[in-house]
């Protein structure tokens, strides 16, 4: 074994475990198995890289990325799957991309808006997934519009039809799902940020040989196509697969 291995496992798989944090709250990266284990494109990740260094995959598993994030201080994962952000960053080393989603709304179809710029209003109320990476993004960047929050991105959607808001924000892919099932609502057409979701190693664990192993990790199952497979098998589109 390579000392850049032993190194990894060292510091990733304490004990022979890689543990790993999961986030539910994205449909697109990950679902519950019929099992009750997780599924989608980064469990599928999580479980090659546990095989690629003959450790065992050890899943925490969480309702929301704003959970995930916090619970890097319990030391409760080393290896994760988040989307890129600078607050996010002080804690976390971010790999390249591995999907790139898009954030956008979802409104009432009676609503006037047809453009997602057109929701920054003093009198427009967003709801949102508290800590997710859209509610990072628009907490910077919206300047009048107010976001209210719910401890997750499904959680938001209820919010936002059930207390009548004006939006709901979140990753296209869920809200054209209850769009699709419950008429009287539609999906804006473009996007307010583009969502790069990438491997997360915690701060604590992240010296040059770890994440050099990791990103070169990641690089390959791109190449090999691992991630545009996990993808259609957890039936989403490999188009979200990041070059």
């Amino acid at each position: 074994m390579s000392d850049e291995k032993s190194a990894v496992i060292e510091a990733l798989a304490p004990a022979g475990r890689l543990r790993v944090a999961i986030n539910y709250g994205n449909t697109v990266l990950a679902q519950r198995g019929e099992n009750g284990e997780p599924v989608g494109v980064s469990a599928a990740l999580a479980r090659a890289l546990a095989e690629e260094l003959g450790v065992e995959a050890e899943f925490a598993t969480f309702d929301g990325a704003g959970d995930v994030f916090a619970a890097i201080d319990d030391d409760a994962w080393r290896i994760g799957f988040l989307a890129r952000d600078p607050v996010r960053a002080e804690k976390i080393h971010f790999t390249d991309p591995y999907v790139i989603i898009e954030g956008t709304y979802l409104v009432p179809d009676a609503a006037p808006f047809q453009d997602v710029d057109e929701l920054d209003r003093d009198d427009i109320r967003i709801a949102v997934g508290k800590g997710a990476a859209y509610d990072l993004y628009l907490t910077r960047a919206l300047t009048h519009a107010s976001l209210v929050r719910a401890a997750t991105s499904a959680a938001a959607i209820e919010l936002f039809a059930e207390q009548g808001l004006d939006a709901a924000a979140g990753v296209r892919q869920p809200l054209a799902a209850y769009a699709a099932s419950n008429p009287g609502y539609r999906v804006l057409p473009g996007r307010f940020t583009a969502i790069e979701q990438c491997m997360a190693v915690t701060r604590a664990q992240a010296s040059d040989r770890v994440t050099r192993y990791v990103e070169n990790f990641l690089s390959r199952m791109k190449q090999n196509g691992l991630v545009k497979r996990a993808l259609v098998e957890s039936g989403q589109d490999e188009t979200q697969a990041a070059p």
